[in-house]
């Protein structure tokens, strides 16, 4: 069992109201746009251990040290993150197919600033073709952008289960 927390899009701003919400999580997803340079996603790899991907602001250190795409397992889940990833019925082309190619349990974006947790039943997971494929997008952690409130997510992924997602909210 694993507690996960994500973010994305903080843009150099890891507050503290975030650490606190996300300080249960056994590990951090980050969904890009980390901001703040290489030292910033030292920063939050120190808090947690982190798996991140690129978004379309950070800069070429960081495109270094974290990919453009991350295809990774969570206990008995396959999880699939890039930074811009659309969500169901609104994919980029090479998303799309990157979705139809690997089928992940959880697909894992952020760009937008929007929080979105939804299920794409168009998509089913390889490994657990009886469920719809999840996707999720944190929506801003940061203050740079136009959303209103900055949020989170946490949940508990054990075996091929997912539950207690909570949203963290903070006025922008």
């Amino acid at each position: 069992m694993k507690t996960i927390g994500v973010i994305s899009d903080t843009h150099g701003v890891f507050s503290d109201e975030f650490r606190d919400f996300l300080s249960p999580a056994d590990e951090l997803w980050h969904a890009g746009d980390f901001g703040g340079g290489i030292d910033f996603v030292h920063t939050i790899s120190a808090f947690k251990p982190l798996v991140g991907v690129y978004g379309n602001c950070d800069a070429q250190e960081i495109r270094f040290e974290c990919p453009l795409v991350q295809l990774f397992n969570c206990e008995d889940l396959k999880v699939m993150m890039t930074h811009i990833g659309g969500y169901p019925g609104h994919y980029p082309l090479n998303v799309r197919a990157m979705i139809d190619r690997h089928r992940p349990d959880i697909f894992v974006c952020g760009h937008s600033h929007i929080l979105r947790v939804m299920p794409d039943h168009e998509f089913h997971s390889a490994l657990h073709p009886e469920n719809p494929l999840l996707v999720v997008n944190p929506g801003a952690a940061g203050l740079q952008g136009w959303q209103v409130e900055r949020t989170a997510l946490r949940f508990t992924v054990s075996g091929s289960s997912i539950s207690d997602m909570e949203v963290f909210s903070l006025p922008k």
